[in-house]
C-alpha cells in the first residue's frame, strides 16, 4: 500500500522537483501539488493525504497558519521544508508546536541534488508518515497539570546537579513542553542532545530560547556547566563532560548513524557525576540512548522514559525500558513536573 503525499510550495519548481524525486520510490504515491496554504488546506480535507510535505513562506497563507489548520481540523503527518535563514526556522519551529512532525533544509533543485540526499529524504518521509498525529485545536503549547505527576516523585533521594535529555523525531516539540515548566532559578544544569537535520540546530535554540524561560545555548567546547542553563549539542558534534563541568565536543565516529549521539553523552555524565546526575529519553527512532541510560542508573543517578501514549515514535524510549536502564515512564507533563518538584528539593 503507498504513502499518499500532498506536495505544498510556492515554487513551482520545488513542486515539480519534489514530486520527481519522491515518485522514484515507488512506495510514495503523489496525490496532488498546492502552492499556498489555503490550497493546501482545502486538497487535504478532500484528498485527505497519509503526509504533507509543507513549504514555510509562501503567499495567501504561509505553512505555519496551514499547519495550524490542518493539525485543528484534519490532523495529517506534516513534514516542514524550510530555508536555513533565521526568520523561517523560527517559522519552521512555530509550525512544530503546532503539531507539524519534522523539519528538513529544502534542497536547493536548481542545481539538482544528489542521489544520497534523495534517499534521506525518501526515508525521512516514510518516518514521518508512520507517526502518529493528534488534533491540536491552538497553536499554543498545552500545558497540562496531571495529577500523577505533582505527587512527590519516587526518584532517588540524591541531590541533581546535571540532567542530560535526548530526544530525536518529535523531540523540539517535547523539549519546549518540558522546559517551559522548569523555573528560571532551576537548580541544576541541562545538557541535550535533539537529533535534528544539519542546520537546524540555531533555529531549534533560538524557538526554545522564546519558548521557556531557561537560558538555550548551543555548546561550545570549553563552556562551564551552571545550574538554569541548557546545552544544546551542535549538529555532528559529539558533547560530553569534563571532570570539571565543562562541555567538551569532538568529531568522533558516528554512534549507530548518529552524531551527536545520546549515548555517548550520557555515558559522559554517568562518569563525572555519578549518583547526581539524571537522564531523560524522549520519542524517536532506534536505540540510541539506551547504554548511556544504563550507565547513569548503575552509576545510581535516576533515568526517566517517555511513555509510548505521548511519544510520537516509541523507539528510544522502548529500547531504555527493555535494556533495562528506566526507573519511571512518564508523559511529558509528568517530566516537566517531575524535574520542577526534584529541584525544588534540591534548593
Amino acid at each position: 500500500m503507498s504513502i499518499r503525499i500532498l506536495v505544498v510550495d510556492d515554487s513551482q519548481l520545488a513542486r515539480k522537483f519534489i514530486s520527481e524525486f519522491l515518485s522514484i520510490d515507488p512506495e510514495l504515491e503523489i496525490i496532488g501539488t498546492a502552492q499556498n496554504g489555503q490550497e493546501a488546506i482545502e486538497l487535504t480535507k478532500r484528498l485527505k493525504p497519509d503526509l504533507i510535505t509543507m513549504d514555510i513562506s509562501m503567499p495567501v497563507m504561509d505553512g505555519l497558519l496551514a499547519t495550524e489548520h490542518i493539525m485543528a481540523y484534519q490532523p495529517t503527518p506534516i513534514l516542514v521544508m524550510s530555508n536555513l535563514l533565521k526568520s523561517e526556522l523560527h517559522l519552521s519551529f512555530q509550525a512544530i508546536s503546532t503539531g507539524a512532525v519534522e523539519a528538513v533544509e529544502k534542497p536547493d533543485f536548481s542545481e539538482g541534488i544528489s542521489s544520497k540526499t534523495t534517499e534521506k529524504l525518501i526515508r525521512t518521509v516514510k518516518l514521518v508518515s508512520n507517526v502518529k498525529v493528534i488534533t491540536h485545536l491552538s497553536g499554543k503549547l498545552k500545558r497540562h497539570t496531571s495529577s500523577a505527576a505533582l505527587d512527590k516523585p519516587k526518584t532517588r533521594d540524591s541531590e541533581c546537579n546535571l540532567v542530560a535529555i535526548g530526544a530525536s523525531t518529535g523531540g523540539p516539540k517535547v523539549l519546549a513542553q518540558i522546559l517551559s515548566q522548569l523555573p528560571k532559578n532551576f537548580s541544576s544544569g541541562i545538557v541535550i542532545v535533539q537529533h535534528i537535520s544539519t542546520g537546524f540546530t540555531s533555529g531549534l535554540v533560538d524557538w526554545l530560547n522564546r519558548e521557556c524561560p531557561l537560558e538555550v545555548k548551543e555548546a561550545k567546547s570549553g563552556e562551564q556547566i551552571k545550574p538554569g542553563l541548557v546545552f544544546v549539542a551542535p549538529c555532528e558534534n559529539h558533547m560530553l563532560v569534563t571532570n570539571n563541568g565543562r562541555i567538551r565536543l569532538n568529531k568522533g565516529l558516528p554512534v549507530s548513524g548518529n552524531r551527536p549521539s545520546v549515548s555517548i553523552l550520557m555515558s559522559s555524565i554517568a562518569k563525572v557525576y555519578g549518583k547526581s546526575c539524571m537522564g531523560v529519553i524522549l520519542t524517536g527512532m532506534g536505540e540510541d540512548g539506551a547504554t548511556g541510560m544504563l550507565d547513569i542508573k548503575q552509576a545510581g543517578g535516576a533515568t526517566i522514559a517517555q511513555d509510548e501514549n505521548s511519544s510520537a515514535i516509541f523507539g528510544m524510549p522502548k529500547a531504555a525500558i527493555d535494556a533495562g536502564a528506566v526507573d519511571k515512564i512518564l508523559n511529558a507533563d509528568e517530566i516537566g513536573q517531575l524535574l520542577v518538584n526534584k529541584a525544588m528539593r534540591n534548593l
